[in-house]
């Protein structure tokens, strides 16, 4: 048998098979692991997440949260738009103003 593993025969092929597959389970066993550390910190930081949408916005809920997001998106384009015209009259008021002190008026 000696003769064997000195000239490379079966069973050394089988023992440097064996080694293989031994490292390659630690390597898996590892990943295993490391998976199941990320899935544990990502659970914990998905429940954290659930929980501040439950506090800020009054549910967790994709859905509603969305149909919560297109109403906040709805109001603010309205204040946005009563801004903008507001803004358009304080400038016409400025305007008249800059026109009649050019043109001598009194106020």
């Amino acid at each position: 048998m000696a003769t064997n593993d000195v000239l490379g025969g079966p069973d050394a092929a089988l023992e440097r098979e064996l080694g293989r597959l031994k490292a390659e389970y630690e390597s898996l066993r590892d990943e295993k692991v490391r998976a199941e550390q990320t899935l544990a910190h990502l659970e914990a930081e998905l429940s954290s997440l659930e929980e501040k949408a439950r506090s800020d916005y009054g549910t967790a809920d994709p859905g509603e949260l969305r149909a919560k997001l297109e109403a906040m998106r709805a109001e603010n384009e309205r204040l946005v738009a009563g801004y903008r015209e507001h803004v358009a009259q304080v400038r016409a008021g400025l305007a008249a103003l800059e026109d009649g002190a050019a043109s001598g008026v009194p106020e």
